[in-house]
């Protein structure tokens, strides 16, 4: 088998385990999130305005929040967001936290084709934690 058509098999199957995550987040999102924190995450979701507090918009919130403080608050609740911790495996953390960092960077909806951006991908698929032994990108381990 040429090298190159090793990396061409190689590139078909890291394309398609994006395409699997990728449609695993819009589903997690849609079952867990949706409802409240709406299509864009603007906090405008169906049930959120018969909710007793306001629900934060991730452009407003989770775009200067840290991996790890969004993952806690994923696995934790907060205010009047459920702990999901319980109900969701350590890679549907992962994806949870990931989605919504690309709604709160957009700032509107994500089209399907968005999601496979390079770097977008790559921040997805590598697992930085073990790369580079820490899980968040070096400007957000600087204090503010």
């Amino acid at each position: 088998m040429s090298i190159f058509r090793l990396l061409f098999l190689s590139a078909l199957i890291f394309v398609a385990i994006g395409c699997v995550r990728s449609e695993r987040m819009e589903n997690l999102y849609a079952q867990r999130c949706l409802g409240c924190h709406g299509p864009s995450g603007s906090g405008d979701g169906p049930i959120a305005a018969s909710l007793p507090a306001d629900v934060p918009n991730f452009h407003d919130t989770v775009r200067n929040k840290s991996v790890t403080q969004i993952r806690k608050i994923i696995m934790e609740g907060k205010g009047i967001m459920p702990a999901y911790g319980p109900a969701l495996s350590k890679p549907e953390v992962q994806d949870m936290v990931l989605f919504t960092r690309i709604l709160s960077q957009r700032g509107r909806n994500v089209e399907w084709w968005e999601r496979f951006d390079p770097l977008v991908w790559a921040h997805c698929n590598v697992p930085w934690e073990m790369v580079l032994g820490y899980d968040q990108p070096p400007e957000e381990n600087k204090p503010r």
